[in-house]
């Protein structure tokens, strides 16, 4: 009964979602069909890199991250940005497959000549153009993307560099329609009113900071609308179209929240303002999250990542009492060139981003407000451009080989340039310092130091970034070992370059997606390309089995887990059998021990779900029906990835004067563990007493319990619809141990339902042999809505001081 409720109100409050409705009165299209097929919600917090994510989560600024990670089974990575550590760079590598996508976020084009940058509109679709010609499969087709760099390929991109936000939806839309959005949306119009209002006290106490504290009196005002505009309004928005795109069931979604890296630039990445961002990311990772939980036509995950860090930076020209292109300027003198140079990006203001709300036509309006040209001039200067710790020298044509060295070492000593890189062959890169000539990716460790996260694939990232085809004949970099962090832009937190903070970022993801962790322990974009495609379905490429890491993980212990499954029809009326092997996956068991598994046809669409979860989890299995009508079977099964054999499986006794009861049985199995041999029983008993009871006497005669061959170890497990307190669970207790009133530091829980689990009446009972060191009762909000019982998980350890002959 209390499954039929949740379920009816479940569906009811699906039915009444806002997003739902406002999508059909706007008359958007939905991707209509089973709704277990999988879906992606993938958010991206810019510019977080893992350290200063691990500082929140201390100081508990991401309550809802924090609740992943401790209780719906989210596993934090290390994610490597890849170089440039940049967005437009990152999502290449994510978005299409391409590493290295761009040299930096401004650069000049070596097929027009002129510098671009990549929040311009024409200079992201020539970029993307290039990406998608390799031929690799766009990651969002068919979705929608918003605050990107790149659509990725959606069908619907929104607030990117090629879009005009939701405007032309709007537009197309009927007046009851907008006041329909209006009204259904009231409460996060007055939201965002009263945070726009509450941001812009706090951006304006900023300001007079920032003032006072001998910041540029105009940057500052400039950056007090952008502040407000990313950090509250581009958010809300974006907020209110992924739940919009969930609710249509979009098989995969993208939102970049920005404002974390907007803050950082400006203020640094601990500073308080940055941090204070977070929290607004946090409460709409939250929404979002419930969002998919009641997603009709899709099973959502959601994975977070940030593209990279931001390191403390002290802007160049602050340190070194002139600005880069100045150093760049006095080095061609020295070498006997003309010394004049064209600026490409070096002050530009940091309200490039704010940009993206309103598309082509606020892009040429801030492009008249800031009165940049293309960086193109006369063939005789060198090009200079530089927009964070990475800067990109391009000589003039009849520059020679002695005057370019001249130039890289008059950079690296006397204008102290970290590092000053050129290319030397396709794989192979020079870098220059303070202290000699060294080889890329030879000396990598020499330069960044055998400490840094990632050295493994700087190097050879280094060398690639020289030789692509848009790169200066100098890369200079801010940063090397033992040397503070430097900008070539005028900002207090930087990236896109090499230092740890801005290489190093995050992936948040549930813990039984198959990753391929490089052999460092870390993620870069390209694995969360095919970890993604292989959630979706689109990928061939087999990723890291199950097995292996559930073995490796494992060590001595024995881990088992007793499930009754509802026939696989969760708590939102959805029938997934891929949904319980998942929640399985997650807690890595080596035995599992089913109940209530249906593989007919007249309510499972014929699919054979004790095949189907086995498969998932890459596990042998037993079934045994207990009831079979036609082509309807229904019974228990036991899984394992250990060496296992049949025992015996069959009937348990019912009522005579009954005969209408569903019949029910039981199934043994024995299990090779470390040499031992450990007999298992997976059984779900009747619903009346006197029914339990007969099934209990069976069970303990000797056909089962009682049967020579059942010796310790033995562990006895299933779904007896019995309570502790009941004389059929008494009867076993006198024969066995309850691994929940063995557990020390542990209070028994119950399992069903799953949405107030206050009945314990699955169990799990062991013999001698076993001790039992850790009880686990799952209830995250996978496991709640998977099926209406909560699975029971033990972690054994093997006693052969208490077996016969010690276990042999």
């Amino acid at each position: 009964m209390l499954t039929r409720i949740e379920v009816f109100f479940r569906s009811l409050r699906r039915n009444l979602s806002r997003s739902l409705w406002l999508s059909r009165l706007l008359r958007l299209p939905a991707s209509r069909g089973s709704p277990s097929r999988p879906g992606l919600l993938l958010i991206q917090i810019d510019g977080l890199g893992r350290p200063q994510l691990e500082r929140a989560l201390e100081r508990g600024e991401m309550p809802f991250l924090s609740h992943l990670l401790g209780r719906e089974h989210y596993r934090l990575h290390s994610h490597y940005s890849g170089l440039p550590s940049a967005t437009p760079a990152v999502q290449g590598e994510l978005f299409y497959g391409v590493k290295t996508g761009v040299p930096a976020f401004a650069f000049r084009d070596h097929r027009s000549g002129r510098m671009v940058r990549m929040y311009d509109t024409d200079a992201a679709e020539r970029v993307e153009a290039r990406l998608a010609e390799t031929g690799h499969e766009p990651l969002l087709k068919d979705g929608s993307g918003y605050s990107n760099n790149y659509t990725g390929g959606a069908a619907e991109a929104h607030f990117c560099p090629s879009s005009m936000g939701w405007g032309a939806m709007l537009r197309a839309a009927n007046p009851v329609v907008l006041l329909t959005f209006i009204l259904s949306h009231l409460y996060s119009f007055v939201r965002v009113s009263v945070l726009l209002i509450f941001e812009l006290g706090l951006a304006l106490y900023d300001f007079v900071r920032g003032v006072v504290g001998g910041q540029d009196l105009v940057k500052e005002l400039k950056f007090v609308p952008t502040r407000v505009a990313i950090s509250v309004l581009l958010r809300e928005f974006c907020v209110i179209g992924g739940k919009i795109d969930i609710s249509r069931g979009l098989p995969v979604v993208h939102i970049n929240f920005l404002g974390y890296d907007e803050q950082s630039h400006r203020r640094g990445p601990r500073s308080l303002f940055a941090h204070w961002t977070l929290k607004g990311i946090d409460d709409a990772i939250a929404r979002l999250w419930r969002a998919t939980n009641r997603a009709v036509w899709r099973h959502y995950d959601l994975w977070i990542y940030s593209d990279h860090g931001q390191a403390a930076a002290v802007p160049y020209h602050q340190a070194q009492g002139y600005t880069l292109e100045d150093a760049v300027s006095r080095a061609f003198e020295s070498a006997g060139l003309p010394d004049g140079y064209k600026q490409a990006d070096g002050k530009l203001a940091q309200a490039q981003r704010a940009r993206l709300l309103g598309g082509r036509r606020l892009q040429r309006l801030f492009s008249r407000l800031t009165n940049h040209d293309d960086g193109t001039g006369p063939e005789h200067e060198p090009l200079v451009a530089c927009l964070g710790p990475v800067g990109h020298v391009y000589f003039p044509p009849d520059t020679d080989e002695s005057q370019r060295r001249s130039i890289s070492h008059a950079l690296a000593t006397k204008h102290r340039v970290p590092v000053v890189l050129e290319k030397c062959s396709t794989d192979l890169a020079r870098a220059v310092t303070s202290e000699g000539e060294f080889e890329l990716p030879r000396d990598a460790a020499h330069l960044f130091g055998e400490d840094h996260p990632f050295i493994s694939s700087i190097g050879a990232d280094l060398a690639g970034l020289c030789n692509h085809a848009d790169a200066g004949d100098l890369v200079l970099l801010g940063w090397r070992k033992a040397v503070d962090p430097l900008s070539f832009a005028e900002e207090s937190g930087a990236h896109a370059g090499v230092a740890p903070d801005e290489t190093h970022g995050f992936a948040l993801l549930p813990d039984d997606v198959p990753v391929a962790d490089h052999t460092s322990g870390y993620l870069r974009p390209l694995d969360l390309r095919q970890a993604a495609l292989h959630h979706l379905g689109r990928s061939e490429r087999r990723l890291p089995d199950r097995l292996a890491r559930r073995q490796a993980d494992n060590g001595s212990t024995l881990r088992l887990m007793t499930y009754n499954v509802h026939s696989c029809i969760g708590m939102d009326g959805k029938l997934d059998a891929q949904r319980i092997a998942r929640v399985i996956s997650r807690f890595r068991p080596d035995i599992v021990a089913l109940q209530e598994l249906d593989v007919g046809r007249s309510r499972t669409l014929g699919i054979d779900q004790a095949h189907q979860i086995a498969h998932y989890l890459e596990m042998d299995f037993h079934f045994h029906p207990a009831m079979h009508l036609e082509e309807e079977l229904y019974g228990d099964a036991v899984l394992s990835h250990l060496p296992m054999r049949l025992v015996k499986a069959g009937p348990l006794p019912g009522l005579s004067d009954k005969p209408g009861l569903e019949p029910r049985g039981a199934l043994w199995v024995a299990v090779e563990h470390q040499g031992t041999e450990i007999q298992v029983l997976n059984t779900h008993l009747g619903l009346s007493r006197r029914e339990r009871m007969a099934q209990v006497d069976a069970l303990l005669g000797e056909e089962w319990l009682g049967h020579e061959a059942c010796r310790d170890p033995v562990i006895f497990c299933g779904d007896l619809n019995a309570m502790p307190r009941s004389h059929t669970y008494r009867r076993l207790a006198r024969r066995m141990r309850d691994v929940q009133d063995e557990a020390q530091e542990h209070r028994p829980r119950g399992t069903f339902s799953s949405r107030f689990p206050s009945m314990r009446i699955d169990h799990m009972f062991i013999g001698a042999g076993l001790v039992v060191d850790r009880i686990e009762v799952p209830d995250s909000e996978l496991v709640r809505v998977a099926s209406d019982h909560l699975p029971l998980l033990a972690e054994l350890r093997l006693d052969r001081d208490e077996l016969p002959g010690g276990g042999s």
